[in-house]
């Protein structure tokens, strides 16, 4: 006995569109509307479906076993071409695996005659993935199996419907395989909104900037994004901080509130705002179960070491309607503070005319960012390190990531002292391998709240006082503290707080690395 099972691509060719179930109209012939009152995507099936059943795809037309093309460099293969009304049901691909091929094929969709594609983005990332990555996975509209590159969004066009994919590689790309499935009509209902979906990519994301995913104008829903997000200062996976905003149908020239302190009197307000951005993917605590695909959300990369992550979000059971416009945006880290590569695909309907989007930068910077390597001093001791065993007289001691703030900090953190009030003592543990002389530098933060501070071992000076006063959070770099005897392990090192500048606003202390070189 045979056994059938209706996939999830299926179902979701039922369930992501319901204006997709066909009834015949004596008046009209060939017409597609609704269906009321049919919930199942299952139910729908019995009905019988009007339209003609068309496909557009590589097989080969001399009848042999050819059924790929070969896309030249700076060429554009015509995917389908046809004149009249329909519903493109499927679309499926197969291509050579190579990153480069993933990200510099740009696949363009047009609908109507339109001058301007509705659809322009980069082959790999249009089927939901980034980096450039091959990763199986499932979902409803969008799915990648060993080696099968699958789209079921339903995408109805009213005169015409015209796809190209242009090869911006230096070199031919061959075995390129494709299916289009799609339903003819003498007309569709006017109301019936156009598929579109956009690529677009900040490196890095303007600081104090949320990163925009679309910003249009016109009639339409938003049906999902999927999101990739590099990190570029070492600041781990913090990014996911980031809520997303967003704003609907605001005027003209707004100045939108991004969630930085109160807002301020005339800032437009986000419709939507979340509480984190794996919140947003419908996960939690930085996706910390790893990967996996759902229906309607998922992570397809999680990579702690590159610290990049790739997920994706359908709105099909939640779609966001708007009637002039749509920004959609998210945070960048808890206040954009965060330095980041992102990219995006955002997928939408709407009606048309729709804005031209702007011009794909150059082919090089489609390709994947590559992850910056963890700056580290020389020979550090890390100021993080010697959080457990520090001692303080009063305040609180702690391990800070600094990679919010501009300049870098050995291993992207430091010991922070605050809380302490002057003449507070710190007492933190300097190691040494053997005992003996050593010349003894240290690497500290300043900032506006930073106080001045001296460093003493068993009673004596060490160096000179250090006002760590200063108008922004930056390094201090180097600063040679002199000659000191250590015992072979752990030796007290003590940190005074000896008072503060006028203009600082507290006692506050920041030590990033110890640097110890033996005497001679």
């Amino acid at each position: 006995m045979l056994h059938h099972r209706l996939t999830i691509p299926a179902l979701a060719a039922c369930v992501t569109f319901m204006l997709a179930l066909f009834i015949s109209s004596p008046t009209q012939g060939q017409t597609v509307g609704a269906v009321p009152g049919l919930g199942s995507p299952l139910s729908g099936l019995p009905l019988e479906r009007t339209g003609t059943a068309m496909h557009a795809g590589s097989w080969d037309r001399k009848g042999r076993n050819g059924d790929f093309r070969t896309i030249e460099p700076g060429h554009p293969l015509v995917l389908l071409n046809y004149h009249g009304a329909g519903i493109v049901r499927r679309f499926w691909c197969t291509v050579p695996s190579d990153t480069k091929i993933r990200c510099q094929l740009i696949l363009r969709m047009y609908w109507d005659g339109e001058k301007h594609p509705s659809v322009r983005v980069p082959l790999g990332a249009f089927f939901g993935v980034g980096f450039g990555k091959q990763v199986d996975y499932r979902s409803a509209p969008l799915e990648e199996t060993s080696g099968g590159y699958n789209c079921f969004w339903p995408m109805p066009f009213h005169k015409s419907a015209y796809w190209t994919i242009t090869n911006e590689t230096k070199h031919p790309v061959n075995n390129f395989y494709w299916n289009i499935g799609f339903d003819a009509y003498k007309h569709i209902p006017k109301k019936m909104l156009e598929f579109h979906a956009l690529w677009r990519q900040e490196n890095p994301v303007p600081p104090g900037q949320n990163y925009v995913i679309l910003n249009t104008t016109g009639r339409g829903q938003y049906v999902g994004t999927a999101l990739f997000m590099q990190d570029l200062q070492n600041s781990g996976l913090e990014f996911l901080e980031g809520n997303e905003m967003v704003y609907i149908d605001a005027p003209k020239h707004s100045h939108y509130y991004q969630g930085i302190g109160p807002p301020k009197p005339g800032q437009f307000m986000p419709a939507i705002e979340g509480t984190g951005t794996e919140d947003y993917f419908c996960s939690g605590y930085y996706f910390n179960h790893g990967t996996y695909s759902a229906p309607y959300h998922g992570c397809v990369i999680k990579s702690n070491k590159l610290k990049r992550i790739s997920a994706y979000r359908w709105h099909i059971e939640d779609a966001i309607p708007f009637k002039k416009s749509i920004r959609f945006t998210i945070q960048v880290g808890p206040w954009d503070n965060i330095r980041a590569a992102y990219a995006s695909v955002a997928y939408w309907y709407q009606t048309q005319p729709h804005p031209v989007y702007p011009k794909l930068p150059p082919p090089a910077e489609l390709l994947p960012v590559n992850p910056v390597p963890l700056f580290k001093v020389p020979h550090a001791i890390e100021g993080e390190s010697m959080v457990p065993q520090a001692k303080a007289t009063s305040g609180y001691v702690g391990k800070q990531n600094m990679s919010g703030f501009n300049g870098n900090w050995s291993g992207g953190a430091q010991l922070f002292w605050h809380g302490q009030t002057r003449n507070a003592t710190m007492t933190i543990q300097l190691p040494a391998k053997k005992a003996g002389d050593y010349f003894l530098a240290g690497y500290f933060t300043k900032a506006p709240d930073y106080g001045i501070f001296q460093v003493l071992s068993h009673g004596r000076k060490l160096g000179h006082p250090v006002n760590a006063y200063a108008g922004s959070v930056m390094p201090t770099g180097r600063i040679p503290l002199g000659r000191i005897y250590l015992n072979a392990g752990n030796n007290p090192l003590v940190i005074r707080m000896a008072g503060k500048a006028r203009e600082s606003l507290n006692y506050f202390f920041g030590l990033d690395a110890l640097v110890l070189k033996p005497a001679p």
